[in-house]
């Protein structure tokens, strides 16, 4: 890792550090969308902290803490001292802060405070601990020390937890956002649908991250619902059409389904054919969530390949989400 970072930064490219956190239940979830969004993970990050070169805005993922947009590294809190006095980090009469951050090599309380007290001091600037115009990180990964001016997220999809309407069973608005990252971890011209779209609650978050997305649903109900939590967080209510899936026509570069199903009963084997064979039709790329393992068969059936997979919990109920292309 030091020699990727070393060499990342020496080229002149961008890097960028992404702590991050989950529950247990969701952990599986969480690594499921950094995979999407960040590629092969698997030699670039080291217990929570995740290093890329790629940019994202840390509010796009429930389980993001920040971004920190790494400036320089070194082999200890010194030399990273040396460079901040050697540089000038805060412009225009901004004032700063500087924070050990957590996720990194464990150090003591009082350590960490030593650390930022000594890179703070010698930048050149006015401390405000209270409300920076600027926050720079500080942390250590086995030894490498890294700093960088840190980006936290807004976290203003947290207005979504509680709709207006919602089913008791419904996807939690941190869920649905982290699988529209996975359908569509590029927003930029990807035109995207939720054919069985209940409530809204995949409209809403892909509408909120910029995302061109339709939706439709069989139950008047539903779409009932669904046309008022996105007339409440001021979304066009024509999003959403009433119909069958299995009707619609047009193409999309992804889509994302929730298989209809209840407590008591299960959807039948011919109808969860049709259903899947129909998506395949309107979208190349797909997130399939669903309570049956049995489905898994099906999926391959209606021509997808199952390219990533994980368990979500909600207390002893289990969702199975797969991520497939054609």
């Amino acid at each position: 890792m030091k020699e990727l970072i070393k060499q990342t930064l020496e080229q002149g490219h961008a890097l960028y550090l992404y702590p991050y956190a989950s529950h247990d239940t969701e952990a599986e979830l969480c690594g499921m969308e950094l995979r999407a969004l960040f590629g092969d993970v698997r030699k670039i990050h080291t217990g929570s902290v995740l290093l890329s070169p790629r940019k994202i805005n840390p509010d796009r993922s429930p389980f993001l803490s920040l971004r920190m947009d790494v400036l320089a590294a070194g082999n200890s809190a010194e030399q990273i001292a040396n460079f901040a006095d050697s540089l000038q980090l805060v412009k225009d009469g901004s004032t700063f802060k500087v924070t050990y951050i957590k996720s990194g090599d464990p150090y003591t309380y009082a350590e960490q405070r030593s650390f930022e007290r000594l890179v703070g001091s010698r930048i050149q600037g006015k401390a405000d601990m209270k409300n920076p115009g600027i926050t720079l990180g500080l942390i250590a990964i086995q030894g490498i020390w890294l700093i960088g001016v840190c980006h936290y997220p807004e976290r203003s999809w947290h207005a979504h937890i509680h709709k207006p309407q919602n089913y008791s069973t419904g996807l939690s608005a941190a869920t649905a956002r982290t699988l529209v990252n996975i359908m569509a971890p590029e927003t930029e011209g990807i035109r995207a649908v939720d054919p069985c779209c209940g409530m809204g609650n995949v409209l809403i978050e892909a509408l909120s991250m910029g995302l061109d997305i339709r939706g439709r649903d069989i139950n008047p109900l539903a779409i009932r619902g669904a046309r008022t939590n996105l007339q409440h967080y001021g979304y066009p209510e024509d999003l959403v059409t009433l119909g069958d899936m299995n009707e619609l026509e047009g193409y999309f570069d992804a889509a994302i389904i929730d298989m209809p199903y209840n407590l008591c009963s299960v959807l039948p084997e011919a109808d969860q054919k049709r259903m899947l064979v129909s998506l395949r039709r309107l979208a190349p790329r797909a997130v399939i969530v669903t309570t049956e393992e049995d489905v898994r068969m099906r999926v391959v059936e209606a021509g997808y390949r199952i390219v990533d997979t994980c368990r979500v919990w909600k207390g002893s109920f289990v969702r199975l989400v797969w991520l497939c292309e054609a």
